[in-house]
């Protein structure tokens, strides 16, 4: 595994979260925050002055409280963590278009070819040859030199293949874990909304609905906001770990075609 890569995959999550907050919280201040508290001054003005209205719901009033803003923090920033395992998983399916191994139609290959097939992965730059193909190539040579077994050959395909599935899957844990997080930053959106509604009640009984109402407004709307945010993300999720298992089932299809049907064991 190339070792400067699990550095730079924590330097870049670090940096996206960075500017997720930066970019967010700018755009919280600079637009979101502004228009709503316009537009709710605005209702207040019109609800004090007893004129008939219809308050107009408001994207800028939807998605304007602290819990929102971290819940679209966290969004981008997963978004930006499966961007790059989308881009890593892309790279690793273009190498399944080439022809690592040169075995001609007919052409059988004993223990003693493998090494030499294996040069010409080996030539393969460090970058490349870090990718899941040409290890499970390299692995699965690398056991029929040592083994002369065909078996033992396809048994170190799916351990590889295995392995790499295991590891993409514990890769997206963070991803599993923002997904799970957002909802939860919604309901308590919503217990804070409720706590203050319920500590203007004695307003309500007085005739002044208008805390209420907004409280009850943060409550609902931060876990509208957060469950919509969520949705987004598993589907993107979803998707993403859909192209890494076609990666993996690709990749034993590749063995098995271009490596293990032209295996011959000496008798």
């Amino acid at each position: 595994m190339n070792k400067s890569r699990l550095p730079s995959e924590f330097a870049f999550q670090v940096l996206a979260l960075l500017a997720a907050v930066i970019v967010v919280h700018a755009f919280y201040v600079g637009l979101i925050r502004p228009s709503a508290d316009a537009q709710l001054a605005a209702q207040a003005a019109l609800q004090a002055s007893g004129e008939a209205f219809v308050p107009e719901r408001s994207l800028y009033v939807v998605i304007r409280d602290f819990e929102q803003e971290a819940c679209f923090i966290l969004m981008i920033w997963a978004l930006a963590i499966m961007s790059l395992k989308a881009w890593a998983t892309r790279q690793e399916t273009a190498m399944l278009d080439r022809n690592l191994i040169q075995v001609t139609e007919g052409t059988t290959l004993l223990p003693q070819d493998a090494r030499n097939y294996s040069r010409a992965i080996e030539a393969l730059p460090e970058s490349e040859q870090d990718l899941l193909l040409p290890r499970t190539l390299l692995n699965a040579l690398s056991r029929f030199s040592t083994t002369a077994s065909i078996p033992a050959v396809s048994e170190a395909v799916r351990e590889q293949c295995d392995i790499e599935a295991d590891k993409l899957d514990s890769e997206l844990s963070m991803v599993r874990y923002i997904s799970w997080a957002i909802p939860s930053i919604g309901f308590i959106g919503t217990v804070r909304g409720i706590g203050d509604a319920l500590g203007q009640a004695y307003k309500a009984v007085e005739g002044d609905i208008s805390g209420v109402t907004v409280s009850l407004g943060v409550a609902f709307n931060s876990t509208f906001v957060a469950l919509v945010l969520s949705i987004i993300i598993m589907f993107a999720l979803h998707q993403l770990q859909l192209s890494q298992e076609r990666l993996v089932l690709r990749t034993q299809r590749y063995a098995d075609k271009q490596l293990i049907r032209h295996l011959a064991a000496p008798k």
